[in-house]
């Protein structure tokens, strides 16, 4: 059993909180912007809530978060009562937010400079994931660092790797939503081309998902897409701020990426069309208008 805080108590860090305290059985400390989130979390899970970042850092052993985009991530560590001003000598800082690299980086120079720990540790799987405690975690930090941190993590992954130094994760996250979004644009195009063809959806999918074509998003989302119903899982505001970080690595790296940046438009195209919470296998709802 450790002493762990968590940073964060959305849609993905509500349940990872919880995972850690039940599954983990670690002493969980909370923190949320909104208080009454926190105080929801430990009426359910126990534990404490306390009133700043760095409240909820203080003498804790492992420093969790998993907030909304870099900015919000710099509030909550390096900011006014941030939790970098009270983590302990050692302590560890992991965070799940899906970020830059470059905010990794910074953070984890930040961390050295202060006698203490960080890892980058972005996750998938999405709300399900988080609730089920299997998400996949893609990490970066020095390889002693991710061995302490990873007994942590499994009371919410069904896999976690060390990828490389920091920053390494969050450029590996990069890549996953780089492959969901040309996944998901196929798939779209696919059972749109199966409708107009007047084949059976069902029929096609029972076959083609024992092929080549085979994947996570065909298996999990072709029913809900093909009944219009698009309220299950990421939402498209969140995959255009995850597409925008791609799109501005590439720029710095020179990776040529002309389908994201085209599903990226997509998804612009969704949200006017008013499905910005939908979430991302909407993209057969613009092939559909």
């Amino acid at each position: 059993m450790a002493k762990v805080a968590f940073l964060g108590l959305g849609v993905m860090g509500f349940p990872m909180a919880g995972h850690l305290a039940v599954k983990g059985g670690h002493e969980v400390t909370v923190y949320n912007r909104t208080q009454a989130k926190a105080e929801a979390w430990t009426a359910k899970y126990g534990g404490r809530a306390a009133p700043t970042p760095r409240a909820a850092a203080e003498g804790q052993d492992f420093v969790m978060a998993c907030v909304g985009n870099d900015n919000d991530l710099r509030a909550v560590t390096t900011g006014s009562d941030g939790a970098f001003a009270g983590m302990k000598t050692g302590a560890v800082f992991v965070d799940h937010t899906t970020a830059s690299a470059e905010v990794a980086r910074e953070l984890d120079a930040a961390a050295k400079a202060r006698g203490f720990h960080f890892v980058d540790a972005p996750v998938s799987g999405g709300q399900s994931g988080a609730d089920n405690g299997v998400l996949t975690v893609m990490c970066g930090s020095e390889a002693a660092t991710y061995a302490r941190a990873e007994p942590v993590i499994a009371a919410y992954a069904r896999m976690c790797r060390l990828i490389g130094p920091a920053g390494s994760g969050q450029l590996t996250k990069m890549v996953n939503q780089i492959c969901i979004a040309g996944l998901v644009q196929g798939l779209s195009e696919g059972i749109h081309f199966a409708k107009c063809a007047g084949l059976d959806i069902e029929a096609v999918i029972a076959t083609i998902s024992k092929g080549a074509a085979q994947s996570w998003q065909m298996e999990n989302r072709y029913k809900t897409m093909t009944e219009g119903k698009y309220d299950y899982g990421f939402a498209v505001e969140w995959m255009r701020k995850d597409l925008g970080i791609c799109l501005g690595e590439a720029k710095r790296n020179g990776a040529s990426l002309p389908v994201t940046a085209l599903v990226d438009n997509f998804y612009a195209e969704v949200e006017k069309m008013g499905g910005k919470r939908w979430d991302t296998s909407s993209l057969l709802a613009r092939l559909q208008r």
